[in-house]
């Protein structure tokens, strides 16, 4: 159960607590008050995308941070094995922070976790049902997705889908293999010209490289040894001139000769004697670094054809070196494949018949389930219509089995139904009307939330399409729901409010700069305050006033009713 939301710099939210308590609450407010920043602040904490625009403006981050209290054991179970624990006190925190970048951290109880922690825990934890749902509801590519939701069945698609996607891939061998025999044989001549083109060239992984510095030496080798030669006569000098270490030595000697007359001219000798020491070492080295230059033409035009060859097979096979190698590896593997063609294609003949009987046994048991689940599925969506004023109403659900296999297994499912009595089962789309569908899509939600551990249901603007009678069904529905689930409701229509036991208002307020959101708890005057704006809008008269009282009166006893098990009032 969702026992306390904190959002901070949400859209239009700046700083909201809501405490939240077991039973039904309801979220009221006018177009545009903030009622949907609450739902995609929940939607957020569940691990859903964000946008950095969810940001209020100005703001560097946001944060919104959810506790739970009375965990499912299954949800402990998946919590130990992410190698996250509860609170002392059996709860469960979760913190998302948004950054004005498009980063966001999440957290489990203190500890960091990937947003797609938070999607694998969440199930356990919150449904919401928000107006999509009811799209998807008039798709009927979505309908399997509801049965399958309904029998349990995603062990079997979980084992059966490796399997489809292996039987495109085998399938698409065996084309290859089945080529035309003179196709194969061209393939195999032209891997082997290609293989016995790079073996013949003898690659090694960093040849390129070393090659290409030895060329680079080869085009400085000139001036590298006029430069040398050239250094080691300034420093050494010849048998006409001196070079910089004998005249060096000679100011060493002179120094030397008047060093002990002051201390000052003892260091500054000193310093020449450790000069001539090191101008000697410095043309010791540079002069056999000039007698090892050895410029080789033969060596250097070996080098340009070897890279020229490299080059060459560069440009068919690869970028690199290692490129054309990996190629080479992967045409060994093609060529023998070829050249053993007729053996291979018969053992992935073998696999993929052996793997297709596998896959029609899950997807023969996986159509078994779908049509005993959909006979118990059609009489629970009933049983909860009649609750909804349809009373009258007949639901199908066709579980139709195709000889080709699809990501589903063998079936396609529609939902049918006739609103009037006499009237044949049709599509969905085709009869339903928008406050039908609501109605359809809760009662539906109502039997497939009935057997899971999730504590918590959200349902943002179920009475879409919704008034009269219909609204007053939906809220006792709600009501009923709530006596095993915590149920939030996001609503515009006072039927609905009314029935809560808790309600919460959301409401907008503007100063001269910024646009600030608020949710209220409200107590049972403030309850017909604004149960009288949603009957009259702002012109609040008496008469709303207590029309809106009546309507808690009267929702005060339907719950009694509830609670006895008779119908509403």
């Amino acid at each position: 159960m969702l026992s306390l939301l904190h959002i901070e710099n949400i859209a239009i939210i700046e700083q909201a607590d809501i405490v939240l308590q077991p039973g039904f609450t309801v979220l009221t407010g006018e177009t545009g008050a903030g009622k949907s920043i609450i739902i995609d602040s929940i939607g957020a904490i569940m691990g859903q995308r964000t946008s950095r625009e969810l940001i209020r403006n100005g703001a560097k981050k946001g944060f919104v941070s959810a506790v739970f209290e009375d965990i499912p054991p299954a949800l402990q179970k998946q919590l130990e094995e992410l190698g996250l624990d509860t609170e002392d006190d059996g709860t469960v925190r979760i913190q998302r922070e948004l950054s004005a970048e498009g980063r966001s951290v999440c957290r489990i109880n203190m500890r960091p976790v990937p947003a797609s922690v938070l999607k694998t825990i969440s199930p356990y934890l919150i449904n919401i049902h928000g107006q999509h749902d009811g799209q998807k509801l008039m798709q009927e590519e979505y309908h399997i997705d509801f049965l399958d939701s309904f029998c349990e069945s995603e062990s079997l698609l979980e084992q059966f889908r490796p399997m489809y996607t292996r039987l495109h891939a085998l399938r698409s061998k065996i084309r290859e293999l089945e080529k035309s025999g003179q196709q194969r044989e061209q393939r195999i001549d032209m891997l082997r010209y290609q293989l016995d083109e790079i073996a013949a060239a003898e690659l090694k992984p960093g040849e390129e490289e070393e090659l290409t510095e030895r060329r680079q030496f080869f085009e400085n080798a000139g001036k590298l040894a006029y430069a040398l030669q050239s250094a080691t006569m300034l420093l050494s000098g010849d048998e006409d001139e001196d070079g910089a270490y004998d005249l060096l030595s000679q100011a060493a000697d002179e120094l030397s000769d008047v060093a002990a007359l002051s201390k000052e001219l003892h260091g500054i000798s000193k310093k020449a004697d450790e000069l001539r020491y090191q101008l000697d070492d410095l043309a010791a080295s540079v002069a056999m670094m000039a007698s090892d230059v050895d410029f080789s033409e033969a060596e250097r035009d070996a080098v340009e054809e070897r890279l020229d060859v490299i080059y060459r097979l560069r440009r068919k096979y690869g970028d690199t070196v290692e490129e054309v190698l990996a190629y080479c590896d992967r045409a060994s593997a093609e060529l023998e494949e070829l050249e053993n063609a007729d053996d291979r294609k018969e053992e992935l003949i073998a696999e993929y018949r052996q793997t297709l009987a596998a896959a029609r046994e899950l997807a023969g048991e996986l159509s078994r389930r779908r049509k005993e689940a959909a006979i118990e599925l059609e009489a629970k969506i009933v049983e909860q219509l009649k609750d909804l004023d349809m009373p009258k109403v007949r639901i199908s659900i066709q579980v139709s089995t195709q000889t080709k296999l699809n990501t589903h297994g063998m079936d396609e499912v529609r939902f049918l139904i006739s609103t009037n009595p006499g009237e044949p089962v049709k599509p969905l789309s085709k009869i339903a009307s928008g406050g039908e569908l609501s109605r359809i899509m809760l009662a539906i939600k109502n039997v497939l939330t009935q057997s899971e551990d999730v504590g918590t249901l959200i349902f943002d603007e179920i009475d879409t399409g919704v008034s009269g009678r219909a609204a007053q069904k939906i809220a006792w529905k709600l009501g009923e729901i709530s006596r095993s689930k915590q149920t939030l409701c996001v609503t515009h229509l006072p039927q609905l409010a009314s029935m809560g036991d808790h309600h919460l208002l959301i409401k907008k307020s503007l100063s001269e700069e910024y646009t600030y959101t608020d949710v209220f708890s409200l107590n049972e005057e403030e309850r017909v305050q604004e149960l009288a704006r949603m009957l009259s809008g702002d012109a609040i008269t008496e008469l709303s006033m207590r029309n809106a009282a009546e309507l808690l009166e009267r929702a005060a006893s339907n719950k009694k009713s509830q609670t006895s098990g008779s119908q509403p009032v």
